[in-house]
């Protein structure tokens, strides 16, 4: 896997056999067969000439990154719905047989149906404005330049180089590879890397994991079938959303009480009774309306698409909505140290010579190893820009064998010819990798990690073949490299706000545990004192479990190990979030429940995960969570409205049927009752700050006080219907009856809004008031009660409908208590 130094017969020194990187004037020995020439070490690319005519003939990886629903997709899935069809259709009927306001119903599901479109277009562009500031940039070589571009900039037959992190965007030939080591987990579900060599394909959806190198384009667009494959894959598979499925549960209960419902309301009011059939008509519809919770998705979607919106100012990328509600579910989150609790970069404090090495020669070394990495992680550019390289190294000391860092070796290496012609080589790392336990120099080494700092031995090593698995064995402690590392402002706030809402906090990184412990102590993680050495973790699953369940920082894990807890979490029915921005936490979190990446992460990270921080603030995650709470707090309120509604309705066109009477109201009385007591208060309660702990069973939850209030509402608005048939005669009864049926109905929906309404501020208790003036106004404003058909005849019925509203509203609050004490809330 190492860059070998040819001798000068031009054949391989010992090691591994794989094509060697030749240079141009090298001279071959004839009498030795050698293998052909591999491609040119770094070729120069596309012109731009190739480039445009590619262009020209559609050679392009125009596969577009879907970010979010086109238009077209967002019209379609708002307008042709199941029960937007059912009522067009009836409205197309009300539109013939009865006056406008009857028709009143078929205005507001298009005003419904467009505020949806509206809210989800607001949505689809925040998400595709920043989806831009996340999208991957790979590097394609054009001109012999090397530069970043979009993805669907390249074309076929582009050069695309490689590193640590760097997603494989297209399929691809490799040109170069300098101990390039893929991981191809998200395509082929094997988790070890996969060791890359000039001349070996690639494929689009694989990350690199070490080394680097680049890569010709093969195929572009919809021909790199594995683009597409890894795309819905990875980046779109779709969260679990109990919101979305327990919405899905319901109308499809819902479906299926309807249509046979609505079948025997139709008979009884066309067949049984012999009535006008206009006015049948009229109170079929009328009937049949109010049984479907048409605002339901509509207020669903709008909550998601605003909390997208609100998020998108926050500059953090939702890109999957049910993301939002998932992450307000989530009871354990498990942050990677490096780039969530602490920034980025380092610095070097100080180096420690052991065992009587010359300080002057250590850093020489460190400055050698600095420049024989062209992609270094974190610690070695600390490194690097503590002791930069000049002319004069470059001339005196030659790098002739690099070993790039892996998280699952925990080091990286490098041999050299020194000044004097000496050959050395080196291993920088983790000091309890590289050495054995008992070893002196681990006694100094755990002071500094308990001060919360990061430590990297620098080690001599016997031998060339750095990346062999023995090859930290009877390594020469030289040097001690102290880094600090730079704690975020807003860590710790972050970290009280999980413990304060009862989310358990699991730090889990490459480092020492000790180290990461004492930073985690620093940030004031709950926990921090209890630390765990991964290589000790248990390999059973049900003890994995125990283990990750008692502790809360563990260190020294293995990318493979990340993905194993995570797994052993989610088995004790935990709901898991995982942070990362390193190539390393890939698996993990792909794994988890939800994934969440910084921006500045590395291309596979940001392809992964649902959510990404692209200001790299581990402090927006509170809002995410307060995002996903109010959409599930408050859809869980405005559905227990709209369910109340078809419960009721279904009722009561059932007790039409059984007892063989008139419908007693047409549509517009429905209508105006949805109105003020459904739709208008649902769309402001749906939108309000909500911090309600989310909690499980949604489908069980709502209707555990739908029902009970649908009985009860229903109960009561046919005994006011069926005592007022008694008591009005002549031959406008029946709108008598109706007015008489709709106030009790009306009061009795109303102190269903107040109860959900709750815990009651200046606002609610304005938009219950306001609701329930609007409809007195209709009561006593003249042409109101005309285009309604509401008027209350006498004072005897209108009080006894009063009376029965009241004891319906008893009955309401002593249910709702019962079922909180019985169920919670």
């Amino acid at each position: 896997m190492t860059q070998r130094a040819l001798d000068s017969s031009g054949e391989h020194s010992p090691g591994p056999t794989r094509p060697a990187m030749i240079d141009a004037g090298a001279e071959l020995d004839p009498v030795h067969p050698v293998e052909p020439p591999p491609p040119p070490r770094r070729p120069d690319g596309l012109t731009t000439a190739e480039v445009a005519e590619r262009v020209a003939r559609g050679e392009v990886n125009d596969v577009p990154v879907r970010s979010s629903r086109s238009l077209a997709e967002i019209v379609r899935a708002n307008v042709f719905t199941r029960f937007n069809l059912i009522i067009g259709v009836l409205w197309a009927i009300m539109l013939f047989v009865a006056p406008i306001q009857d028709s009143l119903f078929g205005f507001v599901i298009v005003a419904n149906t467009g505020i949806g479109i509206i809210q989800e277009w607001r949505a689809k562009k925040t998400l595709d404005s920043l989806a831009v500031i996340g999208e991957a940039k790979p590097t394609v070589r054009r001109d012999g330049v090397a530069a970043e571009i979009s993805t669907h900039e390249i074309v076929l037959g582009d050069v695309i180089e490689l590193g640590p992190g760097d997603k494989v965007v297209v399929d691809g030939t490799v040109v170069e590879a300098d101990s390039l080591e893929v991981d191809e987990s998200l395509l082929t579900g094997e988790a070890d890397p996969v060791i890359k060599r000039a001349g070996d394909p690639v494929m689009s959806g694989s990350f690199v994991v070490a080394g680097g190198g680049a890569f010709t384009a093969t195929k572009v667009g919809r021909e790199a079938y594995a683009a597409q494959l890894a795309e819905e894959a990875s980046r779109f598979t779709l969260v679990h959303s109990e919101l979305r499925s327990g919405i899905s549960t319901i109308l499809k209960y819902v479906t299926w009480m309807m249509v046979p419902t609505a079948i025997g309301l139709v008979i009884s009011q066309l067949v049984v009774k012999d009535n006008n059939v206009k006015d049948s008509v009229a109170r079929t519809v009328g009937g049949i309306v109010p049984m479907i919770p048409e605002g339901l998705v509509l207020l669903t979607s709008v909550a998601f698409a605003i909390g997208v919106v609100r998020l998108g100012r926050k500059q953090c990328l939702v890109q999957e909505l049910p993301a939002i509600e998932g992450l307000a579910r989530v009871d354990v989150v498990c942050l990677d140290k490096t780039g969530t609790l602490t920034e980025g970069g380092m610095d070097v404090t100080e180096v420690r010579p052991l065992n009587g090495s010359d300080e002057a020669y250590v850093r020489q070394v460190l400055r050698t190893l600095g420049s024989s990495d062209p992609r270094p992680n974190a610690s070695l550019q600390a490194i690097i820009d503590a002791y930069p390289a000049d002319a004069d190294d470059a001339e005196s000391w030659t790098v002739t064998e690099a070993l790039p860092f892996s998280s699952a070796r925990k080091y990286s290496g490098a041999a050299f010819t020194e000044a004097d012609g000496t050959a050395s080589a080196w291993l920088l790392g983790a000091p309890d990798v590289l050495l054995p336990e008992g070893d002196a120099a681990l006694a100094e080494v755990g002071q500094l990690n308990e001060q919360g700092l990061r430590v990297l031995l620098l080690a001599r090593v016997q031998g060339d073949d750095l990346d062999a698995p023995g090859a930290a064995e009877g390594a020469a402690p030289t040097a001690l490299v102290v880094l600090e590392q730079r704690l975020r402002p807003d860590a710790g706030d972050t970290l009280a706000y999980f413990a304060d809402q009862n989310v358990a906090t699991k730090v889990i990184s490459g480092d020492n545990a000790v180290s990461v412990g004492a930073v985690a102590g620093k940030l004031g993680l709950p926990g921090a004192e209890n630390t765990l050495d991964a290589r000790r973790l248990p390999s059973d699953p049900d003890e994995m479990a125990t283990a990750m369940e008692q502790n809360a920082v563990f260190g020294r894990v293995t990318p493979q190990q990340k993905r194993d807890m995570v797994a052993a979490l989610q088995s004790r029915g935990h709901t898991v979030a995982m942070t990362g921005d390193g190539v390393n936490d890939v698996l993990a979190l792909k794994d988890a429940d939800i994934g969440v990446s910084m921006g500045s992460g590395s291309e596979a990270t940001r392809a992964v995960a649902q959510i990404v921080l692209l200001n790299n603030s581990f402090a927006t995650l509170p809002s995410v969570v307060g995002e996903g709470r109010r959409v599930i707090g408050n859809i869980t309120r405005v559905a227990t409205l709209f369910l109340t509604k078809t419960v009721y309705s279904v009722l009561l066109a059932i007790l039409v049927v059984c007892t063989q009477v008139e419908y007693p109201f047409l549509p517009r009385h429905l209508t105006l009752l949805a109105t003020l007591t459904i739709g208008v208060p649902a769309f402001f309660l749906a939108l309000a700050p909500n911090k309600e702990r989310a909690r499980p069973n949604f489908v069980r939850r709502v209707m555990r006080y739908a029902i009970p209030s649908g009985v009860i509402a229903a109960a009561a608005t046919f005994t006011t219907y069926l005592l007022a048939r008694h008591h009005y005669s002549g031959e406008d009864a029946l709108a008598a009856e109706t007015s008489a049926a709709t106030l009790t109905l009306f009061l009795v929906a109303m102190y269903v809004l107040a109860i959900i309404a709750r815990p009651y501020t200046w606002w609610r208790l304005g938009l219950v008031a306001a609701m329930g003036l609007g409809f007195l106004i209709v009561l006593v404003v003249p042409w109101l009660q005309d285009f309604f058909a509401l008027k209350l005849v006498g004072t005897t019925m209108p009080w006894a409908a009063v009376g029965i509203a009241v004891a319906a509203a008893a009955l309401l609050e002593f249910v709702w208590r019962w079922v909180g004490r019985r169920f919670g809330m």
